[in-house]
């Protein structure tokens, strides 16, 4: 018996329609810089440009709060590391949300696992964010502020951070076909979760009581982790570990939560679009 016959049935169709996802997340991407005279500069010039700003803006005023920083590249470095992983929740999360009305015609028509549609909203988000963070990586290179080894401590922070835009994705998702205000509600709800986040300044500036009420903030933690490699070029500590798992406990829930909304709302979705 093949192994495939072992695997769960959402798994099984995802290698399945494998070819149709890759297929969907390089169509994506070539319309993306389609009849653009910048073409791929475009995925560079957003972030660039809100990087840029903020740090004119704040470079000054919260390059002393960086305790411990020396490098004259020290505040951009940090806020290059917030945003990146900012961005790629942003606009991953501003995908997912609309994935199912955005492809209403498709779904009415072709039979497929609707499940190949966020994944290739995930892809073309990822290609973006491996994009950036390749030209940042050269940056730290070339400026002399490679972490070294402990850029792996990236990696688990990355991947819960995944898991919780999966999660929070599929639902809203879901549930923007049966009420379409959904999708002003995120890019609301994303305008104070920016700033209720550490990314253009240090927590340190925060009142200690609100220090503490930040790791209450999932992405408070993800960004720290960010932080901490590329700042500090050090692992985070005990504490940021522990917290990431918790976070990540929430996450798995979340992610079973929207799946289940998911199952039960799909067989009505090609009625309501």
């Amino acid at each position: 018996m093949r192994v495939s016959h072992f695997l769960p049935g959402i798994v099984r169709d995802v290698l399945r329609f494998r070819a149709f996802i890759a297929g969907s997340v390089r169509r994506d991407i070539e319309a993306q810089f389609k009849g653009s005279v910048l073409g791929g500069a475009w995925v560079l010039i957003q972030p660039l440009a809100m990087i840029s700003i903020y740090t004119l803006v704040f470079a000054n005023v919260m390059r002393n709060r960086l305790a411990g920083v020396e490098s004259v590249y020290g505040y951009s470095i940090y806020l290059c590391a917030g945003l990146l992983a900012w961005t790629f929740f942003a606009e991953s999360l501003g995908r997912l949300q609309a994935v199912f009305v955005a492809n209403a015609n498709l779904l009415k028509k072709a039979t497929f696992p609707r499940i190949c549609l966020p994944l290739v909203a995930l892809g073309v988000t990822s290609f973006n964010f491996c994009v950036i963070s390749g030209l940042f990586l050269l940056f730290l290179l070339v400026s002399g502020n490679w972490p070294g080894w402990v850029i792996v401590g990236v990696l688990p922070a990355l991947a819960v951070q995944v898991l919780w835009t999966l999660g929070l994705g599929m639902l809203a998702a879901t549930v923007n076909v049966f009420f379409r205000d959904v999708g002003q509600m995120v890019n609301v709800g994303l305008l104070f979760w920016f700033w209720l986040t550490p990314i253009v300044y240090p927590a340190a500036v925060l009142p200690a009581w609100a220090q503490g009420w930040a790791w209450l903030n999932p992405f408070a933690v993800f960004v720290h982790h960010y932080q901490q490699v590329f700042v500090y070029a050090r692992l985070p500590e005990q504490s940021a570990w522990l917290a990431l798992a918790c976070v990540a406990l929430v996450g798995l829930a979340l992610t079973w939560f929207g799946w289940r909304v998911y199952q039960q709302r799909a067989p009505e979705m090609a009625d309501e679009l």
